[in-house]
């Protein structure tokens, strides 16, 4: 009998632990304006190299550049720099509002604006983004009213949902937010889903998956990725690579596929990898995107290379695995920051202007938060009305709640 070495297994390890020194060598970032733009009928085997790349629009200058450029206008931009300034705000003041104990939970954006805020600008009305926690910036970008979020948020009685959500599980079809699901990674399959019955249909609206890195690792992120490659679906698959999970870096979910976009090579999906802290690049590849959904060619897979400044929830604490100082050596910058350069650099908008905006817009936030906290608590008396039980629930509502509703004055 031949004797063997005894079996070892690998576990990834991040680069640094907590007290190290940050190190993101790892991340090749290619030069601003580098990558090709390709037509939206390219075979996915043509563009394989778009998957290990990043696509980047703005240069350290601030100024756009390349052929991914030129897709917004100066007003454009500019409303996407106050959205993303105003889901910063909101997300200052309902991180204090949570340590407070006015609400128990809350989960922030720091550093991610860009990809929800950017992506949501690439849609039209009817289109159906399946989100996670962290795509607020979808619902702020649409112009959902700050104070419908904050009513849910704190749970009172003009909660939209009267109660049937967590905090920040927001949900609106007008808004084409569909509810979040709790149990990771099955948006995915749904968004597929949704697609692939609009398609059905001989619609004309797309769907948009959303996930992160770390679930990715999930069975539903691969099922959804095969059925929507067999099927075509009309379908953008978003994954939001902010270097962490929970408390697990990156390298845990991605395994040996070297980047998240790599995934979808496998099924024949075009894969593309963007900055996701340049709103001009996410904005460019999100319309490349909906562009090949709406002409019938298929699904494409978006990684954002972003990275989350803050605590993964109001429940977690970064020190613990990640150096304290790790946000501020993240090569690609701070995406508020970044496009208030830009539109400084062209001469539509100033320091001035700036630090003006910052204060009608903390102004507007708290404005609404002032109002959600005007509001009753939602069972103030401690018990849910009948209506609270059951509105909601049935398409048709029974005769006998229909006549218990009557007898109590509903």
């Amino acid at each position: 009998m031949v004797d063997s070495a005894r079996l070892s297994l690998h576990v990834p390890e991040p680069a640094v632990r907590p007290g190290g020194q940050p190190d993101f060598s790892n991340v090749k970032i290619a030069k601003a304006g580098s990558v090709p733009r390709p037509e939206v009928d390219v075979a996915s085997e043509d563009i394989r190299d778009l998957a290990y790349s990043i696509i980047r629009v703005l240069n350290r200058d601030g100024e756009a550049v390349g052929p991914w450029a030129g897709s917004l206008s100066d007003e454009e931009l500019l409303t996407g720099l106050r959205n993303m300034m105003k889901l910063r705000a909101f997300d200052a003041r309902m991180l204090m509002a949570q340590r407070q104990g006015k609400t128990s939970f809350y989960m922030q954006h720091l550093g991610e604006e860009a990809v929800s805020c950017a992506f949501r600008k690439a849609l039209i009305k009817g289109d159906m983004n399946f989100p996670t926690y962290r795509q607020a910036g979808l619902l702020i970008a649409d112009d959902y009213p700050m104070v419908e979020m904050m009513n849910q948020i704190y749970s009172n009685e003009s909660d939209p949902l009267r109660g049937r959500q967590l905090p920040i599980m927001y949900s609106s079809k007008e808004h084409g937010f569909f509810t979040i699901s709790g149990n990771l990674a099955t948006q995915y399959v749904q968004a597929v889903g949704w697609a692939m019955a609009s398609a059905i249909k001989n619609d004309s609206r797309i769907a948009a998956a959303w996930i992160g890195d770390g679930s990715t690792a999930e069975s539903d992120f691969h099922s959804a990725l095969v059925f929507a490659s067999t099927y075509k679906a009309p379908v953008i698959l978003n994954i939001v690579n902010n270097q962490w999970a929970i408390s697990t870096f990156q390298g845990i979910a991605r395994g040996g596929s070297g980047t998240f976009a790599a995934r979808g090579l496998g099924f024949g999906i075009p894969a593309l990898r963007v900055d996701g802290n340049d709103y001009l690049a996410v904005h460019a590849v999100a319309r490349w995107a909906a562009e090949r959904a709406r002409r019938n060619l298929g699904p494409t897979l978006i990684e954002y290379v972003t990275y989350r400044v803050g605590a993964h929830s109001t429940s977690d604490d970064p020190s613990a695995y990640r150096p304290k100082t790790e946000s501020e050596a993240w090569p690609l910058g701070d995406p508020v920051l970044r496009l208030k350069k830009h539109l400084i650099v062209k001469g539509a908008w100033s320091e001035e202007r700036h630090v003006q905006a910052e204060a009608e817009i903390m102004d507007e936030v708290i404005e609404a938060q002032r109002q959600a906290e005007a509001h009753g608590t939602l069972h103030a008396g401690g018990r849910p009305s009948v209506r609270d039980i059951f509105e909601g629930v049935y398409a048709e509502m029974p005769p006998h709640i229909r006549r218990q509703r009557q007898k109590a004055g509903y």
